[in-house]
């Protein structure tokens, strides 16, 4: 897939969850921007690993990938610091607000000035090699990404099954601790009555 084609389509779908992430409300606004955070971790991983580091050589594009390099870093601490709220708050909108101005500003650089310079730069083998670079890198990614999300909720299931299991458990170590302390309790009773009989003899 050519290079452009492939970061273009990104663009497109975060425009589209960024509408939805307006009209969602509560918890729905939550799941939006989770969807919204993970196709920019992507989009800006595979940008900076294989299509950024094709472009800060040629001089037409320099300037250009170095300055879309600090628009990434302020994205990233955007979605750092509100992916710390648990729900959507008037900070937390504000938030997504700036962020959608940002990714919005980045994506009206790239594809009006830094897509057709880079084009000139790059030969066509170049610009489909790149895509297949990105394609591939991005799919390893996703894989990972699915690997770890139900090695969580394994883990969380078996934590769950385990204290499940552990409670029978402690239920019947109870009841032997207290069966143990009545009979003791009877046993001693009984001494104390042997003792009461030999004093009135």
């Amino acid at each position: 897939m050519d290079a452009f084609n492939l970061l273009k389509a990104d663009h497109r779908k975060v425009e589209e969850l960024f509408s939805q992430l307006e009209s969602a409300s509560g918890q729905a606004k939550m799941r939006v921007f989770e969807q919204i955070k993970m196709e920019l971790e992507l989009h800006t991983h595979i940008e900076e690993k294989i299509f950024y580091p094709a472009l800060e050589k040629p001089k037409q594009t320099h300037e250009l990938t170095l300055e879309a390099y600090e628009e990434h870093d302020v994205v990233k601490k955007l979605l750092q610091q509100m992916s710390k709220a648990k729900s959507a708050t008037e900070e937390w909108e504000a938030q997504a607000k700036v962020l959608q101005e940002n990714v919005e500003h980045h994506v009206e650089e790239e594809e009006n000035e830094l897509f057709p310079k880079a084009e000139a730069a790059l030969s066509e083998e170049q610009i489909e090699a790149l895509g297949e670079q990105m394609e591939a890198e991005k799919e390893r990614k996703q894989r990972g990404a699915t690997k770890s999300s139900s090695k969580k909720s394994a883990n969380k299931s078996a934590s769950k099954s385990k204290s499940a299991s552990t409670a029978p458990k402690r239920a019947r170590a109870s009841k032997k601790s207290g069966s143990k302390s009545s009979s003791k309790s009877s046993s001693g009773s009984k001494r104390s009555k042997k003792s009461a009989k030999k004093s009135r003899r």
